[in-house]
Protein backbone atom coordinates (compact mmCIF):
# COMPACT_ATOMS: atom_id res chain seq x y z
CA UNK A 1 0.00 0.00 0.00
CA UNK A 2 1.10 3.64 -0.71
CA UNK A 3 1.61 5.50 2.49
CA UNK A 4 1.54 9.02 2.53
CA UNK A 5 3.06 11.27 5.47
CA UNK A 6 2.41 14.98 5.76
CA UNK A 7 2.28 17.70 8.75
CA UNK A 8 1.34 21.23 9.68
CA UNK A 9 3.07 23.46 12.67
CA UNK A 10 0.77 24.47 14.80
CA UNK A 11 1.73 28.42 14.97
CA UNK A 12 -0.49 31.28 14.05
CA UNK A 13 -3.67 30.89 12.24
CA UNK A 14 -4.37 28.70 10.01
CA UNK A 15 -5.63 30.48 6.43
CA UNK A 16 -6.93 29.96 3.07
CA UNK A 17 -3.55 29.23 1.64
CA UNK A 18 -2.83 25.82 4.18
CA UNK A 19 -5.89 25.17 3.19
CA UNK A 20 -5.67 25.10 -0.63
CA UNK A 21 -2.15 24.29 -0.84
CA UNK A 22 -2.00 21.58 1.50
CA UNK A 23 -4.58 20.07 3.29
CA UNK A 24 -7.64 19.93 0.80
CA UNK A 25 -5.23 17.83 -1.25
CA UNK A 26 -5.14 15.64 1.73
CA UNK A 27 -8.60 15.39 1.99
CA UNK A 28 -8.61 13.90 -1.58
CA UNK A 29 -5.50 11.94 -1.36
CA UNK A 30 -6.55 10.18 1.94
CA UNK A 31 -9.34 7.92 -0.39
CA UNK A 32 -5.79 6.36 -2.27
CA UNK A 33 -3.07 6.31 -0.01
CA UNK A 34 -2.51 5.04 3.74
CA UNK A 35 -2.84 8.25 5.25
CA UNK A 36 -0.87 10.22 8.35
CA UNK A 37 -1.55 13.50 9.03
CA UNK A 38 0.72 14.93 11.87
CA UNK A 39 1.08 18.46 13.92
CA UNK A 40 4.56 19.08 14.18
CA UNK A 41 4.82 20.99 17.47
CA UNK A 42 8.14 19.86 17.88
CA UNK A 43 9.08 21.94 14.40
CA UNK A 44 7.21 24.78 15.95
CA UNK A 45 9.64 25.15 19.18
CA UNK A 46 12.61 25.50 16.39
CA UNK A 47 11.54 29.15 17.31
CA UNK A 48 10.54 30.67 20.84
CA UNK A 49 6.25 29.73 21.43
CA UNK A 50 3.96 30.42 24.32
CA UNK A 51 3.21 27.26 26.29
CA UNK A 52 -0.12 27.67 26.52
CA UNK A 53 -0.65 29.28 22.69
CA UNK A 54 1.33 26.09 21.38
CA UNK A 55 -1.51 23.59 23.10
CA UNK A 56 -4.20 25.63 21.62
CA UNK A 57 -2.87 25.56 17.98
CA UNK A 58 -2.51 22.58 18.25
CA UNK A 59 -5.47 21.56 18.80
CA UNK A 60 -6.83 24.05 16.63
CA UNK A 61 -4.54 22.84 13.52
CA UNK A 62 -6.13 19.10 14.53
CA UNK A 63 -10.06 20.58 14.38
CA UNK A 64 -9.04 21.82 10.99
CA UNK A 65 -8.09 19.20 9.32
CA UNK A 66 -11.41 17.66 10.72
CA UNK A 67 -13.43 20.00 10.09
CA UNK A 68 -11.84 20.00 5.80
CA UNK A 69 -12.99 16.39 5.84
CA UNK A 70 -9.82 14.26 6.73
CA UNK A 71 -11.16 11.16 8.41
CA UNK A 72 -9.58 10.55 11.81
CA UNK A 73 -10.89 6.84 11.75
CA UNK A 74 -9.62 6.69 8.15
CA UNK A 75 -6.21 8.36 8.61
CA UNK A 76 -3.73 8.82 11.33
CA UNK A 77 -3.93 11.54 12.77
CA UNK A 78 -1.67 13.03 16.19
CA UNK A 79 1.04 15.26 16.76
CA UNK A 80 4.38 14.82 16.78
CA UNK A 81 5.37 15.11 20.17
CA UNK A 82 3.64 12.38 21.17
CA UNK A 83 5.13 9.59 19.40
CA UNK A 84 9.48 9.90 21.28
CA UNK A 85 10.76 8.20 17.41
CA UNK A 86 10.27 11.30 15.62
CA UNK A 87 13.25 12.61 18.18
CA UNK A 88 15.03 9.27 18.50
CA UNK A 89 15.45 8.87 14.47
CA UNK A 90 16.37 12.38 14.27
CA UNK A 91 19.16 12.29 16.61
CA UNK A 92 20.27 9.07 14.62
CA UNK A 93 20.03 11.53 11.13
CA UNK A 94 21.51 14.41 12.34
CA UNK A 95 24.60 11.81 12.77
CA UNK A 96 24.37 10.72 8.96
CA UNK A 97 23.46 14.15 7.27
CA UNK A 98 26.52 16.17 6.10
CA UNK A 99 26.92 19.86 7.49
CA UNK A 100 27.43 20.35 3.93
CA UNK A 101 23.75 19.23 3.13
CA UNK A 102 22.45 21.16 5.96
CA UNK A 103 24.47 24.74 4.93
CA UNK A 104 22.80 24.61 1.67
CA UNK A 105 19.10 24.51 3.01
CA UNK A 106 17.69 27.84 1.96
CA UNK A 107 14.74 27.75 4.27
CA UNK A 108 17.07 28.43 7.04
CA UNK A 109 18.83 31.43 5.36
CA UNK A 110 15.30 32.51 5.15
CA UNK A 111 14.10 32.32 8.35
CA UNK A 112 17.12 33.37 10.33
CA UNK A 113 18.12 35.94 8.22
CA UNK A 114 21.04 37.92 9.65
CA UNK A 115 20.84 36.65 12.91
CA UNK A 116 22.31 33.09 11.74
CA UNK A 117 24.17 33.11 15.21
CA UNK A 118 21.23 33.93 17.37
CA UNK A 119 19.07 31.19 15.55
CA UNK A 120 18.23 27.69 17.42
CA UNK A 121 20.32 23.96 16.77
CA UNK A 122 17.18 22.98 16.01
CA UNK A 123 16.34 25.57 13.36
CA UNK A 124 19.34 24.54 11.62
CA UNK A 125 18.69 20.73 11.99
CA UNK A 126 15.04 21.03 11.02
CA UNK A 127 15.38 19.28 7.81
CA UNK A 128 16.51 16.49 10.04
CA UNK A 129 13.72 16.07 11.91
CA UNK A 130 11.54 16.16 8.74
CA UNK A 131 13.40 13.75 7.27
CA UNK A 132 12.49 11.45 10.06
CA UNK A 133 9.28 12.23 10.18
CA UNK A 134 8.79 10.61 6.91
CA UNK A 135 11.08 7.99 6.90
CA UNK A 136 10.20 6.58 10.60
CA UNK A 137 6.60 5.51 8.67
CA UNK A 138 8.36 4.58 5.82
CA UNK A 139 6.28 6.65 3.68
CA UNK A 140 6.32 6.11 0.18
CA UNK A 141 5.16 9.53 -0.88
CA UNK A 142 4.96 13.20 0.50
CA UNK A 143 3.16 16.04 -1.14
CA UNK A 144 5.09 19.02 -1.49
CA UNK A 145 4.76 22.49 -1.99
CA UNK A 146 7.63 24.03 -4.17
CA UNK A 147 8.99 25.00 -0.92
CA UNK A 148 9.60 21.44 0.49
CA UNK A 149 10.69 20.03 -2.60
CA UNK A 150 14.88 20.52 -0.84
CA UNK A 151 13.15 19.30 2.34
CA UNK A 152 12.27 16.05 0.51
CA UNK A 153 15.65 15.65 -1.47
CA UNK A 154 17.42 15.73 1.52
CA UNK A 155 15.60 12.88 3.14
CA UNK A 156 15.83 11.18 0.15
CA UNK A 157 19.72 11.81 0.39
CA UNK A 158 19.71 10.48 4.21
CA UNK A 159 17.69 7.63 3.43
CA UNK A 160 20.24 6.77 0.27
CA UNK A 161 23.12 7.30 2.18
CA UNK A 162 21.86 5.30 6.01
CA UNK A 163 21.11 2.09 3.03
CA UNK A 164 24.08 2.60 1.41
CA UNK A 165 26.20 2.70 5.30
CA UNK A 166 25.14 -0.16 6.66
CA UNK A 167 24.37 -2.03 3.39
CA UNK A 168 20.37 -2.43 4.32
CA UNK A 169 17.61 -1.25 2.46
CA UNK A 170 15.85 0.34 5.64
CA UNK A 171 14.39 3.23 3.81
CA UNK A 172 12.22 3.59 0.93
CA UNK A 173 13.61 6.05 -1.29
CA UNK A 174 10.43 8.92 -0.88
CA UNK A 175 8.54 9.66 -3.74
CA UNK A 176 7.41 13.70 -4.01
CA UNK A 177 3.32 13.96 -4.53
CA UNK A 178 3.25 16.75 -6.62
CA UNK A 179 -0.50 17.42 -7.97
CA UNK A 180 -0.89 19.78 -10.77
CA UNK A 181 -0.41 23.63 -10.42
CA UNK A 182 -0.51 24.35 -6.95
CA UNK A 183 -2.63 26.83 -5.66
CA UNK A 184 -0.48 29.84 -4.50
CA UNK A 185 -2.74 31.99 -1.90
CA UNK A 186 -1.18 35.86 -1.92
CA UNK A 187 -1.82 38.23 0.57
CA UNK A 188 -5.01 40.41 0.60
CA UNK A 189 -2.81 43.52 0.69
CA UNK A 190 -0.11 43.03 -1.24
CA UNK A 191 -0.52 40.19 -3.95
CA UNK A 192 3.19 40.40 -4.49
CA UNK A 193 3.64 38.58 -1.15
CA UNK A 194 2.38 34.56 -0.01
CA UNK A 195 -0.57 34.68 2.53
CA UNK A 196 0.73 34.29 5.55
CA UNK A 197 0.33 33.51 9.52
CA UNK A 198 3.02 35.92 10.24
CA UNK A 199 1.77 39.17 8.65
CA UNK A 200 1.22 41.59 10.86
CA UNK A 201 -2.20 42.91 9.73
CA UNK A 202 -5.06 40.12 9.97
CA UNK A 203 -6.63 41.72 7.34
CA UNK A 204 -3.62 40.62 4.75
CA UNK A 205 -5.39 36.70 5.30
CA UNK A 206 -8.46 34.79 5.30
CA UNK A 207 -8.67 32.51 8.92
CA UNK A 208 -10.19 29.37 8.74
CA UNK A 209 -11.55 30.81 12.01
CA UNK A 210 -13.22 33.85 10.27
CA UNK A 211 -16.81 34.13 11.05
CA UNK A 212 -19.04 34.90 7.85
CA UNK A 213 -19.10 39.06 9.01
CA UNK A 214 -15.41 38.79 9.17
CA UNK A 215 -14.69 37.23 5.72
CA UNK A 216 -16.86 39.92 3.88
CA UNK A 217 -15.25 42.45 5.44
CA UNK A 218 -11.65 40.75 4.25
CA UNK A 219 -12.73 40.40 1.01
CA UNK A 220 -14.17 43.79 0.55
CA UNK A 221 -11.37 45.42 2.28
CA UNK A 222 -8.82 43.31 -0.12
CA UNK A 223 -6.60 45.90 -2.12
CA UNK A 224 -7.36 45.93 -6.43
CA UNK A 225 -6.87 48.41 -8.84
CA UNK A 226 -9.29 50.83 -10.58
CA UNK A 227 -9.96 48.64 -14.12
CA UNK A 228 -12.37 46.10 -14.16
CA UNK A 229 -11.84 42.36 -14.03
CA UNK A 230 -10.48 41.35 -18.03
CA UNK A 231 -12.08 38.80 -19.90
CA UNK A 232 -8.56 36.87 -20.65
CA UNK A 233 -5.99 35.10 -18.57
CA UNK A 234 -3.77 37.59 -20.47
CA UNK A 235 -5.16 40.58 -19.27
CA UNK A 236 -4.22 39.90 -15.76
CA UNK A 237 -0.35 40.30 -16.15
CA UNK A 238 0.83 42.95 -13.96
CA UNK A 239 -2.39 43.23 -11.59
CA UNK A 240 -0.84 40.79 -8.81
CA UNK A 241 -4.62 41.88 -6.43
CA UNK A 242 -6.24 40.89 -9.18
CA UNK A 243 -4.79 37.76 -10.19
CA UNK A 244 -4.95 36.98 -6.61
CA UNK A 245 -8.43 37.21 -6.00
CA UNK A 246 -9.68 35.34 -9.77
CA UNK A 247 -7.04 32.09 -8.03
CA UNK A 248 -8.91 32.08 -5.12
CA UNK A 249 -12.27 31.88 -6.71
CA UNK A 250 -11.46 29.44 -9.29
CA UNK A 251 -9.53 27.44 -6.37
CA UNK A 252 -12.78 27.51 -4.39
CA UNK A 253 -14.57 26.83 -7.28
CA UNK A 254 -12.75 23.88 -8.49
CA UNK A 255 -12.75 25.36 -12.02
CA UNK A 256 -9.62 27.22 -14.04
CA UNK A 257 -9.30 31.10 -13.77
CA UNK A 258 -10.38 30.64 -17.55
CA UNK A 259 -14.16 30.03 -16.60
CA UNK A 260 -14.19 32.65 -14.01
CA UNK A 261 -12.82 35.39 -16.16
CA UNK A 262 -15.26 34.39 -18.74
CA UNK A 263 -18.34 34.15 -16.36
CA UNK A 264 -17.22 36.94 -14.29
CA UNK A 265 -15.24 39.36 -17.05
CA UNK A 266 -15.56 43.25 -17.13
CA UNK A 267 -17.66 43.41 -13.72
CA UNK A 268 -15.99 46.24 -11.46
CA UNK A 269 -14.47 44.63 -8.19
CA UNK A 270 -17.31 45.74 -5.84
CA UNK A 271 -19.95 43.04 -8.31
CA UNK A 272 -16.91 40.17 -8.32
CA UNK A 273 -15.78 41.18 -4.28
CA UNK A 274 -19.55 40.00 -3.55
CA UNK A 275 -19.48 36.87 -5.73
CA UNK A 276 -16.52 36.15 -4.16
CA UNK A 277 -17.59 36.64 -0.64
CA UNK A 278 -20.72 34.36 -1.15
CA UNK A 279 -18.65 31.23 -2.88
CA UNK A 280 -16.23 31.20 0.52
CA UNK A 281 -19.17 32.13 2.75
CA UNK A 282 -20.65 28.53 0.80
CA UNK A 283 -17.27 27.13 1.06
CA UNK A 284 -15.75 27.77 4.46
CA UNK A 285 -18.61 28.11 6.75
CA UNK A 286 -19.44 24.63 7.15
CA UNK A 287 -15.64 24.58 8.07
CA UNK A 288 -15.92 27.09 10.25
CA UNK A 289 -18.82 25.87 12.16
CA UNK A 290 -17.32 21.92 12.77
CA UNK A 291 -13.94 23.53 13.80
CA UNK A 292 -15.93 25.82 16.01
CA UNK A 293 -18.08 22.48 17.31
CA UNK A 294 -14.50 20.75 18.15
CA UNK A 295 -12.95 23.72 19.56
CA UNK A 296 -15.48 23.70 22.21
CA UNK A 297 -15.16 20.11 22.54
CA UNK A 298 -11.71 19.73 23.75
CA UNK A 299 -11.65 16.37 25.03
CA UNK A 300 -13.01 15.40 21.94
CA UNK A 301 -9.98 16.48 19.85
CA UNK A 302 -7.54 15.54 23.12
CA UNK A 303 -8.99 11.93 22.02
CA UNK A 304 -8.55 11.87 18.64
CA UNK A 305 -4.65 12.51 19.11
CA UNK A 306 -4.44 10.23 21.64
CA UNK A 307 -5.92 7.51 19.51
CA UNK A 308 -4.07 8.72 16.11
CA UNK A 309 -0.80 8.54 18.46
CA UNK A 310 -0.83 4.88 19.27
CA UNK A 311 -1.77 4.16 15.81
CA UNK A 312 1.19 6.33 14.83
CA UNK A 313 3.66 4.62 17.27
CA UNK A 314 2.41 0.88 16.26
CA UNK A 315 3.61 1.89 12.94
CA UNK A 316 7.06 3.80 14.43
CA UNK A 317 7.97 1.01 16.74
CA UNK A 318 8.80 -1.47 14.54
CA UNK A 319 11.22 0.79 12.52
CA UNK A 320 12.83 2.45 15.13
CA UNK A 321 13.52 -1.12 16.47
CA UNK A 322 15.30 -2.21 13.63
CA UNK A 323 16.88 1.66 13.33
CA UNK A 324 18.35 0.78 16.59
CA UNK A 325 19.75 -2.98 15.60
CA UNK A 326 21.53 -1.58 12.13
CA UNK A 327 22.97 0.87 13.50
CA UNK A 328 23.80 -1.23 16.67
CA UNK A 329 22.53 0.23 19.74
CA UNK A 330 22.62 -2.77 22.71
CA UNK A 331 19.31 -2.97 23.80
CA UNK A 332 18.95 -5.54 27.01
Amino acid sequence: MKRIFSGVQPTGNLHLGNYLGAIRNWVRLQKDYESIFCVVDMHAITVWQDPAELTRTTREVTAAFIAAGIDPEGCVIFNQSAVPGHAQLAWVFNCVARMGWLNRMTQFKEKAGKHKENASVGLFAYPNLMAADILLYKATHVPVGEDQKQHLELARDIAQKFNNDFERAVFPITEPLILGEATRVMSLRDGSKKMSKSDASDFSRINLTDDADLLAQKIRKAKTDPEPLPSEVEGLEGRPEAANLVGIFAALSDTSREAVLAEHGGQPFSAFKQSLTDLSVAVLGPMNAEMNRLLANPAEIDAILARGAQRAQAIAGPVLDEVYETVGFLRV
